[in-house]
């Protein structure tokens, strides 16, 4: 172990990206499949984040697995459509800030930087390519190989990889998943405050922040107070 590395755990849609046009519109078609109305927007933004072997189950725990089976794989169709059509970069383009902070720190020889979502490593791959990031995340944890969040398996491998312990660690999120799988991890959380769940669904959280620009001095805070 190194104790002078620091690693940066950043979650994906709602977090780095805005991905929430083709979220509800896959979404539509997932409930399409089985005849059925998809529930609100904010229903189905609230359950971003979880893995959609969860999603499906959660949102409609009338249907069977068979159901269930058939919403994901329409789902996962129709977001690769959506993703082709548009391109990755356009139909989930990056929040403002958030390549520059990317490549800020990036340049901080003692920062190590991973992505932990709930995308297929498929999906993961071809928006680290529509973005031009490829070799930045040197841990890359995906829904394929863990349970979903705020389960901590993602974060415990991505610190593994990395060869750090939990308090040279952080992990930056916008859902209360993202938060709880912090605190399930016993690494810090920082919130942001532009994606899907509401400020107030944050409470796991170390800190919020309501702009990329805030998160230099939120990271060099919480490494100080751990130093």
């Amino acid at each position: 172990m190194n104790a002078d590395l620091k690693l940066v755990i950043f979650d994906v849609d709602g977090t780095l990206v805005d991905s929430q046009g083709d979220i509800v519109a896959a979404m539509a078609a997932a409930f399409a499949a089985v005849d059925a109305e998809p529930p609100n927007r904010q229903t189905l933004l609230g359950v971003v984040g979880l893995s959609l072997d969860v999603i499906f189950p959660h949102l409609r725990p009338d249907l069977n697995a068979a159901a269930h089976a058939r919403m994901e794989a329409a789902y996962k169709e129709a977001y690769m459509e959506l993703r082709a059509q548009a391109g990755a970069a356009q139909s989930s383009p990056l929040y403002p800030g958030a390549l520059e902070v990317l490549r800020a720190l990036q340049s901080r020889p003692e920062v190590l930087l991973g992505v932990a979502t709930g995308k297929s490593k498929r999906g993961l791959d071809k928006l680290i390519a529509g973005h031009g990031l490829e070799g930045l995340f040197i841990t890359q944890q995906v829904a394929d190989f863990h349970p979903s969040k705020p389960h901590p398996s993602m974060l415990h491998q991505a610190m593994s990889d990395a060869g750090v312990e939990p308090h040279q660690a952080v992990m930056i999120g916008d859902t209360r998943f993202d938060m709880e799988m912090a605190a399930a991890a016993g690494i810090p959380g920082i919130g942001v405050s532009w994606g899907y769940h509401p400020r107030s669904a944050l409470s796991d959280a170390l800190r919020i922040i309501d702009s990329f620009d805030a998160l230099h001095p939120a990271l060099d805070e919480i490494w100080s107070a751990a130093a």
